[in-house]
């Protein structure tokens, strides 16, 4: 490290150096624009770094990676030792057309399986409701009941593969799914691998696919914290996503800060429940976006790691190492990709793959070229999957460990994103905390107060949106187009009437009744909903009782 006396001559030299090398009457040195700033305009970028751009204590501030404070990452030999899991997002239609394209995955080299849902599931409603009329298998698979939870992993083994789920809301209901076929399939619970999304909070800021009020709805997450670590230690309880909140329209740093700011509200929640730290935050993950600024993304990962580790430890007490490490699954930016020339959109996809790849990532999906346009073809989803190869394997990036750090730029971006961050949990706390502070719609405020500023920038030409506003072209060549019928949803809503036929009725109001008894009552209510699915009742059923007692989530309310 430099002392004070080196850094004040790196600076005067510096200071030097622009003044010769820039001045008026050395204009062909000039610089395309009067400023710079990274992606979405949060920081400043200087013309040159230096030491003393950086206030860096190695130890403290980067440390080795797998020790404190886990900046450089997570694991001692990171992807030296393992490749990240390689999750491609994939369900659409029905069930077995969701098993047809996990097999081509599987056999294609992907290591882990990450599960969409459509509309009406994440909504906690079943295919043959009126509020489902025309979104069934749209947005992801249809999933009504145990029934086609069995048909979408026909001939999969649970105990082989790991499973994401991006499922708020009903998280329980679908978990219970899963852990039901885990049972089925005679795989021990412990050995079940995954991550269910689960994250509520994330709603009320940015998607608005919420059920039921906050404190209900925060009652079912503890009671999953709760029930994973007792049977399913090696499941992912939650997914704490900032990926919807930058989808919105914020900054990296308002990312970091509105994703940590919703992990300490759980966190706060699960102790208040009266259960340990120590016990249930070791399964805790998250979930963050990459953008096209690779540097700027690759900071924000690595600022991210090292604050939870301080919140962890300083603000929980938390003395579990496990609890402390931040692990994360990434996806690249979908409010990134063109309608326009989408063969551009495979350029902009392996670019935030990088970036996630040289941030640390444990996990990642890469979109598909055609997902501004629709569900992505099986073409698109190989080529997808093959940026993430070609990365693994030819480009280097895996090959040591934070190779980035050490960069003046990469230090000092990695301080002020932090910095930044950590100033927004402050002003949340000082607002009452991060579930006040979205209740209130301040933190929706914030983001689209960011948004609106962004989009004016690509209207005036501010900011360069290649083959938007820049680079045109004025023929768009045909893309092939993934769809779903109006007679797959009907597929869909027979067979749902048929299997409703065909189960045991007294059996399935029984267990619903248990449900409604247990959500009166303190129990943890996943044992009850696992019974109910196991008897085949359906999403729909099971969210309807719940609807029914904890009521239904309005913005604006107290």
């Amino acid at each position: 490290m430099f002392d004070p006396d080196e850094l004040a001559q790196i600076r005067e030299a510096k200071s030097a150096w622009e003044e010769e090398t820039l001045s008026p009457t050395l204009d062909r040195f000039g610089e395309r624009n009067e400023e710079f700033t990274t992606d979405t305009g949060g920081h400043e970028v200087d013309r040159l770094y230096t030491p003393a751009d950086v206030d860096l204590d190695y130890r403290r501030d980067l440390g080795f990676p797998g020790e404190k404070p886990y900046t450089r990452g997570v694991y001692p030999t990171m992807h030296r030792g393992r490749l990240w899991t390689m999750r491609q997002y994939a369900g659409f239609g029905t069930p077995a057309e969701t098993n047809e394209r996990f097999r081509y995955l599987i056999d294609n080299g992907s290591s882990g399986l990450s599960l969409a849902f459509d509309l009406p599931t994440q909504m906690g409603y079943d295919s043959d409701a009126i509020m489902a009329a025309g979104e069934v298998g749209k947005s992801g698979v249809a999933i009504d009941s145990l029934h086609d939870m069995e048909t979408v992993f026909d001939g999969i083994d649970l105990g082989d593969v790991s499973t994401s789920m991006t499922i708020n809301a009903p998280a329980s209901v679908l978990l219970a799914m899963y852990v039901a076929l885990g049972d089925k399939q005679g795989v021990p619970r412990e050995q079940l691998r995954g991550t269910i999304q689960n994250d509520i909070m994330k709603e009320y800021i940015a998607r608005n696919l919420y059920i039921y009020p906050p404190e209900p709805s925060m009652r079912l997450i503890t009671d999953i914290f709760e029930f994973c670590a007792a049977e399913t230690p090696k499941f992912n309880t939650i997914s704490i996503s900032g990926y919807h909140i930058r989808e919105a329209g914020s900054t990296a740093a308002q990312e970091v800060a509105f994703t940590l700011g919703n992990g300490i509200q759980y966190v706060e929640a699960a102790v208040e429940a009266g259960l340990d730290v120590d016990d249930f935050a070791p399964q805790l993950s998250f979930f963050f976006n990459a953008h096209n600024n690779i540097l700027e993304e690759v900071s924000k990962f690595r600022a991210a790691r090292r604050m939870w580790a301080k919140i962890m430890e300083d603000r929980f007490g938390a003395e579990n190492p496990k609890s402390m490490q931040l692990k994360f699954h990434t996806q690249t930016g979908g409010s990134t990709l063109t309608a326009q020339q989408v063969e551009n959109n495979v350029v902009r996809v392996a670019y935030q793959a990088l970036a996630a790849v040289l941030g640390g990532t444990q996990s990642l999906h890469t979109n598909g070229k055609d997902e501004a346009l629709s569900l992505p073809t099986e073409q698109s989803v190989r080529t997808a999957l093959r940026t993430q190869q070609i990365l693994a394997h030819e480009s280097g990036a895996a090959d040591t460990i934070d190779p980035l750090a050490g960069s003046y730029y990469v230090e000092a971006l990695t301080d002020d994103i932090e910095a930044d961050a950590f100033d927004l949990l402050d002003e949340i706390d000082e607002r009452g905390g991060m579930l006040d502070s979205v209740k209130n719609q301040w933190v929706q405020g914030e983001i689209q107060d960011v948004a609106y500023e962004r989009q004016r920038e690509v209207e005036n030409g501010e900011r360069v949106i290649v083959g938007v506003n820049k680079y045109r072209v004025d023929e768009e060549p045909k893309v092939e187009i993934q769809e779903v019928s109006e007679e797959e949803e009907q597929k869909q809503i027979d067979a749902l009437e048929a299997r409703k036929e065909a189960r045991d009725t007294e059996a399935v109001e029984a267990a619903l009744e248990e449900v409604r008894t247990v959500a009166n009552s303190d129990d943890n209510l996943m044992p009850s909903i696992i019974e109910a699915v196991k008897a085949y009742a359906t999403v729909g059923e099971i969210c309807g009782v719940l609807r029914e007692e904890f009521g239904e989530y309005e913005p604006g309310m107290a």
